[in-house]
């Protein structure tokens, strides 16, 4: 067997410990070292700490990787498809690359030079070695930039946009497809679900495969199948915006919805009627779970598949975007008993985000957490999730009356929907259970009244009820490319009319544009949030008052945080930008008042002049 690469150790043959690498270079304090620590010990998960230290945003996914390859005296890059000799990348088998996220970057006859996330895992040293049958030289790079090179040199990808090269990958399709293509497709039974390996299959199943592949790539929630009269668009939805991909001609429109409906195990005989089903595939050793929804228009049909990938770990609750303050009260009652706590928005604004984040904060080896979902979207450890069927008549309302019987503790409603699962939500809390749960309304304050209007009595809502945190997501500033521009003259009108002192934002962070968020300037998105927590006696008195102003101006004089006066502050310290601010405005219903959130105390941003 080829030698393979040794890893340094520190004394007395110890490998250096991340925490302690990561504080004596000064890139984390002792506090947030005990933090992780300690949210490492109670975590479900068995996360590293090296990933807490991330997901919670001490460090970044590259701080970690380069001081931890420094310490060990291993090389450090950023990858780039310069980085690879031609024809390297060959050298070792693609799944075996997908398996250990390794990329080769150079060889010679003897050794060979490979960027390895797991640069410290000598069974995945020794396997590559192996399997190349040279000694090993590791180079260590962080995971995303290994995957994004990778995908850039085995898929014949731009690697300096990210952009997909449609029109190579439909005129390849195009060159092999015939009509017998779409005849087998119509009348196929088979239902292969690992991607890569139905890869070289029929050009239909490739166009397919592709689509879902790159979707998965961009991190898209959605993708969109839509005929119009010349042909039909393949749309992604990345950071909660619609980015088309591909446009295949019409012809090729009924073999690619019959490919997805055999897919899901729907009718591809039926086309008049709306069809739901689920699907799922594995990518990489992923399991990646499509929710796939069609509807026939004037055109044919139009197919939306829902994106989620089971191996996504649980976020916690400090990367959600709460402030310390607002973080610290959301700790509070959710920690408490008894009682209810509802997360607000419409669909798609990270609802359920939220909640999975509450209950792995929250739950607890000698509690019994139990969840009634629609579907169950993230497994959680420890915890018993149940998904409803109305279709056999388990719904939200059957379901927790059934719940109530298994003993919980903790309880997750997935939405309250209609006035028996809100009734008994009430029940629930009334009777010494901790109710979490979802409503669609466009701030925390219309939840009293929705709730009231689904048939709650007024001095329950006031008993049970014990906060609202209402939220929206907004596009996040891309952290490798963002530079401060001074603010528009637009802006300032925008500023001048939400805002005390405009002067206050001169400047903010935009993104200028790189590989990283494939130019757009922006790479994920943060939560916006307005929490109130309320007492019964006040809530109590609040609801005796029915004017329609009772609850705004309680809000204001207890000083409540707006949706709004959180996205400013957000701005004000580099996390979103302006236009994210007017992007918030144009899509949720708020009313624009005057805010007076922002203080001197704020980091002010000034322009470069």
């Amino acid at each position: 067997m080829a030698d393979s690469a040794s890893i340094p150790v520190t004394g007395a043959g110890r490998r250096p410990r991340i925490g302690e690498v990561l504080r004596s270079r000064g890139l984390i304090s002792d506090e947030q070292l005990a933090l992780a620590l300690r949210a490492q010990s109670e975590s479900f998960e068995r996360k590293q700490l090296g990933q807490i230290l991330v997901e919670s945003g001490a460090i970044t996914a590259e701080d970690m990787t380069r001081a931890l390859a420094e310490s060990l005296g291993i090389e450090f890059a950023t990858l780039t498809v310069d980085s690879v000799e031609p024809g390297v990348a060959e050298c070792l088998p693609a799944d075996l690359l997908e398996r250990h996220n390794a990329l080769p970057l150079s060889a010679s006859p003897n050794s060979l030079r490979i960027a390895v996330e797991q640069f410290t895992d000598l069974f995945v040293i020794d396997e590559l070695a192996h399997r190349c049958g040279r000694s090993i030289e590791v180079v260590a790079a962080v995971g995303d930039n290994i995957r994004q090179a990778r995908h850039a040199i085995l898929k014949s990808r731009a690697p300096t946009t990210g952009e997909l090269p449609a029109s190579v990958v439909l005129d390849e399709i195009l060159d092999e497809i015939s009509v017998d293509d779409l005849t087998v497709i119509e009348e196929a039974i088979e239902d292969e679900s690992d991607l890569e390996s139905e890869s070289t299959h029929s050009p239909i199943i490739k166009l397919v495969n592709y689509a879902i592949q790159g979707a998965v790539a961009l991190g898209a929630s959605d993708i969109h199948i839509e005929p119009d009269e010349v042909g039909f668009r393949i749309r992604y939805r990345v950071d909660g915006e619609l980015v088309e991909r591909l446009r295949p001609p019409q012809r090729m429109l009924p073999a690619v919805v019959s490919r997805i409906k055999i897919m899901a195990g729907l009718d591809i005989s039926e086309r008049r009627l709306p069809q739901d089903g689920v699907m799922t595939v594995k990518l990489s050793d992923r399991a990646i779970d499509l929710r796939v929804s069609t509807m026939n228009s004037k055109y044919g049909e139009v197919v939306v598949m829902r994106v989620a990938d089971r191996s996504a770990s649980i976020k916690r609750l400090e990367v959600l975007g709460l402030d310390a303050d607002d973080l610290g009260r959301f700790r509070k009652v959710i920690g408490e008993s008894h009682g209810i706590v509802l997360v607000t928005g419409p669909t798609g604004s990270g609802k359920t985000t939220t909640l999975y984040a509450a209950l792995a904060d929250i739950a607890s080896i000698k509690q019994n957490v139990s969840t009634v979902e629609d579907p169950v979207e993230r497994r959680l450890r420890g915890v018993n999730q149940f998904q409803i069927n109305p279709a056999a008549g388990f719904t939200f309302g059957k379901a927790l009356r059934s719940l109530l019987r298994q003993d919980p503790d903790i309880i997750m409603v997935g939405e309250i929907r209609d006035a028996e699962t809100a009734k008994l939500a009430t029940e629930a809390a009334l009777t010494g259970h901790l109710v979490l749960s979802t409503l669609h309304t466009n701030d925390a304050l219309t939840a009293i009244p929705r709730l009231v209007n689904m048939g709650v009595e007024s001095y329950l809502v006031a008993a049970t009820l014990r906060a609202v945190l209402a939220q929206r997501l907004v596009r996040r500033v891309c952290l490798h490319c963002r530079a401060v521009r001074a603010v528009t003259p637009e802006q300032s009108v925008l500023l001048a009319r939400i805002i005390d002192d405009p002067a206050l934002i001169e400047a903010a962070y935009v993104g200028q544009g790189c590989p990283r968020c494939h130019g757009t300037g922006y790479h994920g998105r943060i939560g916006v949030f307005e929490l109130l927590a309320f007492k019964e006696r006040v809530l109590a008195r609040l609801l005796v008052d029915a004017g329609p102003n009772s609850l705004a101006d309680w809000r204001q004089t207890v000083g409540c945080k707006s949706m709004l006066q959180d996205a400013l502050q957000k701005v004000a310290r580099g996390f979103i930008s302006l236009d994210g601010v007017v992007e918030l405005l144009s899509r949720a219903d708020l009313t624009v008042e005057k805010s007076s959130a922002l203080t001197k105390s704020d980091r002010r941003l000034r322009s470069a002049a």
